[in-house]
């Protein structure tokens, strides 16, 4: 058996309806993430479109409500089972309709954010 089997994997960009302009869509910041970090906001393997992060000691954690809104996840995202950071694509500016985050967000129209963002109710 060789070591260089083929690894199959689909992607999605996820519900995206939490974007609302395609400014910054295009240029996407790359972050990376502890996975045990986000206990209970990865679903079925998978870290969705639209999840809020703040930086914290270089890796993007999820964001509750304090400290600075750094991005959001841009795409859904599969996420290994077996540990180890994980490199994924950020929004980091842009129109934000807050009412199509996934579902348990801690964003608000008043959360402190690093002024890229237009955060729309």
């Amino acid at each position: 058996m060789s070591q260089f089997g083929a690894r199959v994997e689909t992607f999605g960009a996820g519900d995206q309806s939490w974007i609302g302009s395609r400014d910054g869509v295009d240029v996407p910041k790359t972050i990376t993430l502890d996975p045990s970090k986000w206990t209970g906001r990865i679903d079925g393997g998978t870290l969705r479109s639209g999840e809020p992060y703040k930086m914290d000691d270089g890796l993007a954690v999820p964001y509750a409500g304090s400290g600075v809104l750094a991005g959001f996840i841009l795409t859904d995202q599969a996420i290994r089972a077996d540990g180890g950071n994980a490199t994924v694509p950020a929004l980091w500016r842009g129109r934000i309709l807050l009412s199509n985050l996934p579902e348990g967000h801690a964003v608000t129209g008043s959360a402190t954010h690093t002024g890229q963002f237009l955060l729309e109710a």
